[in-house]
């Protein structure tokens, strides 16, 4: 399989892929393809899989696209600006990252879903209790909201992010939340209560726009029902 990733703001990644090659996503997920692709739609892990996927913010069903042609091309589009993040990941390697973040991925590509057992974390860290996580051995596209800053953290080196910006980190970061200190800090800092800390080593990927903060931005400027 072949990949390029065009565009900035909205970027698409197109697939080439040979005879029998396979890629999926979830349901509705394709942008469009050429010929002689085959279509199949189930409910990967059956019931509780799919609905663990649903309180991860993907779909129920997840839709898997085979070449039968000699060499075919399918493409993906991200659904939000930002960029689109292509991983090779070894036979076991895993990945974690933020709801509804996965795009595509070779049908080797397993996507499953994390609890996390830390209940701060859970309920103030900005993704509630369920994340995202991919395992190899394959490629896999990650998107994620505005710019994309990755850092490589050291042992026990920690990293202070505002809720909403963490996008992705490898399982040997540990997750958790830690409360802003001082009373005007919390009061008038703009950061809310809590913090997401981030402790190597692993590497980390922040994002820039989360699409939940870009929404609050809009909120103040959308016409309500009571001005009308």
């Amino acid at each position: 399989m072949k990949f390029e990733i065009r565009g900035e703001t909205l970027p698409v990644v197109i697939l080439t892929l040979e005879s029998g090659e396979s890629v999926f996503t979830q349901s509705g997920g394709m942008a469009w393809m050429s010929d002689g692709f085959e279509m199949k739609t189930n409910m990967e892990g059956g019931l509780f899989g799919g609905i663990a996927r649903k309180l991860a913010g993907e779909t129920l069903f997840m839709t898997t696209y085979t070449c039968m042609n000699e060499r075919g091309t399918i493409a993906f589009a991200s659904s939000f600006p930002g960029r689109i993040i292509p991983l090779k990941l070894e036979a076991g390697q895993s990945i974690i990252c933020q709801k509804k973040a996965f795009l595509c991925a070779e049908r080797t590509v397993k996507l499953g879903v994390i609890f996390r057992k830390k209940l701060g974390a859970g309920l103030f860290g900005g993704e509630g209790f369920i994340l995202e996580k991919v395992t190899g051995p394959g490629m896999c596209f990650i998107e994620m909201d505005g710019e994309v800053v990755e850092y490589e953290l050291k042992p026990g080196e920690i990293m202070k992010v505002d809720t909403g910006h963490v996008a992705m980190f490898e399982p040997t970061v540990d997750f958790d939340i830690e409360m802003v200190r001082g009373f005007t800090n919390i009061l008038f800092g703009g950061e809310g209560l809590f913090l997401t800390t981030l402790r190597g080593p692993g590497r980390i990927w922040l994002q820039s726009m989360p699409v939940e903060n870009l929404a609050g931005r809009l909120i103040p400027y959308l016409p309500s029902s009571s001005s009308k």
